[in-house]
């Protein structure tokens, strides 16, 4: 019943195509990359994945502050306003900053060095990480997560991709055996209609009986049958093909019977070259081994020591403020900072799940190598026998079909009698489907070993 509601809901969203030629494979996996909605979410995914990278490097923009104030009542009436600029180094825990400042008035002697001359004071000046920080650091480990996050995004709509493009190709595939099959039972039901018109003729010259009428009356109501079989089938696939291909706009398309193509699609595999086949899934584990080598690298620099070296150049310009003559000389300062953690529990914690991590996503990595080897060996295995299965099938359904032309020579003489010329014609109908079906096998097997091994031609990526 469910899939019955699916099925209508999705047939009032699709829209029957205009018969324009044979529809190709090729046109419903390009259809398919571009406007299936799997894809399109995917895409998405990876572009909130790059909005996130850009928001961490926000941490390296440049910081513009202004402080100014006022003292409108008491004993002092100092002023002072600053405005400074700065930035935090991408190659280093530190960064460097300027600024401005200029003062009016008097200030109490505990805010001495808010006093400048009366054209400001200019002032330059760097921090630089020597110890913890030096090599990463927060700002720079966020960063170069949030990259690799749009790394993964990328390699997982990849993936999504190879899915789709796979399942495009099995409804495809379906399409289309069905469309064949459906022929097969038309002829055969065309054999059935023309030998009634055939018996009719000689029941009326006293040649045949009128019971073979009816016999073939029966076998006509058989094969109408398996045609309307066929027929439901064939819509079945063309609906479920319609998920795949879509207009401009995005709108399902459902394939009209014309379109169908003469023959099952066929897909050129190169050859596979010698080596670890790097599927984006694949990929996916190495880029998540290098963001917990990341976050390793930023719980071990936490048990370092800091120490921070910073250096200062302030110049005074103008007149002699109330400060004094003190200020006017250009002034340089050096300094440096120096801490350590004592216990470090928090980092060494970090530090051990880390590891943890890295040494469950090797074992990951080596598994899927693994299985992705495993599994393109038994597709390989299933594409040979496939296809030795499927020239069998063709030289039966050869064989088959001239018999079946035979007998009906001998038939048309007088020489053969209805049965036999009947079972002639559905053991070829049964040969060609079968030879038919095993076709369609080697090919699902080729669709899969294209999808085993991300062929990205073959899949219209």
């Amino acid at each position: 019943m469910i899939r019955l509601l699916l099925s209508l809901g999705a047939l009032a969203f699709a829209v029957p195509a205009a018969a324009q030629g044979p529809l190709t494979l090729d046109q419903v996996l390009r259809s398919s990359a571009q406007n299936a909605p799997q894809i399109i979410e995917a895409l998405a995914k990876q572009r909130q994945a790059e909005g996130k990278a850009l928001s961490a490097e926000g941490a390296f923009d440049v910081v513009f502050d202004v402080d100014a104030q006022t003292r409108p009542f008491g004993y002092y009436d100092g002023s002072v306003a600053e405005a400074k600029a700065s930035r935090a180094l991408d190659n280093n825990g530190g960064g460097l900053y300027a600024g401005y400042r200029v003062s009016r008035g008097r200030f109490p002697v505990y805010e001495d060095k808010a006093y400048t001359n009366q054209l400001g004071e200019f002032k330059v000046g760097a921090v630089f990480s020597l110890l913890r920080d030096r090599v990463t650091d927060e700002r720079r480990t966020k960063l170069r997560l949030a990259d690799q996050d749009v790394d993964v995004a990328r390699l997982e709509r990849e993936m999504v991709a190879i899915g789709v493009q796979r399942r495009a190709m099995g409804a495809y595939q379906a399409w289309a055996i069905a469309g064949l099959r459906l022929k097969a039972y038309r002829d055969l039901l065309a054999l059935s209609e023309k030998r009634r018109s055939q018996l009719a003729r000689q029941v009326q010259l006293g040649a045949r009986s009128q019971i073979l009428i009816t016999e073939n009356d029966q076998n006509l109501a058989r094969r109408r049958s398996l045609v309307a079989q066929a027929e439901q089938k064939l819509a079945e696939t063309a609906n479920a093909l319609s998920f795949f291909w879509r207009d401009a706009n995005g709108v399902p398309l459902v394939p009209a019977t014309e379109q169908l193509p003469d023959a099952l699609p066929e897909l050129a595999i190169a050859p596979r070259k010698a080596g670890p086949i790097l599927r984006p899934d694949l990929k996916t584990v190495l880029v998540r081994i290098d963001q917990s080598l990341a976050r390793l690298n930023l719980a071990e620099n936490d048990l370092k020591p800091r120490l921070d070296a910073r250096a200062e150049l302030g110049k005074d310009v103008g007149a002699i403020g109330l400060g004094g003559p003190s200020r006017t000389p250009a002034e340089a300062i050096v300094g440096v900072k120096f801490s350590v953690p004592l216990e470090r529990r928090s980092a060494r914690g970090r530090i051990a799940e880390a590891k943890a991590e890295i040494d469950g996503l090797r074992t990951r990595h080596r598994m899927l190598e693994e299985q992705i080897a495993i599994e393109v060996k038994g597709i390989a295995i299933n594409i040979e026998g496939a296809d030795k299965v499927a020239d069998l099938a063709s030289q039966e359904a050869d064989l088959a079909g001239k018999m079946a032309s035979a007998e009906q020579r001998r038939f048309d003489m007088g020489a053969s009698d209805f049965f036999l010329i009947n079972q002639r014609e559905e053991s070829a109908t049964d040969a060609r489907l079968r030879a038919l079906d095993a076709r369609y096998q080697a090919l699902v097997a080729r669709a899969d070993l294209a999808a085993a091994t991300a062929d990205r031609s073959v899949l219209g990526l």
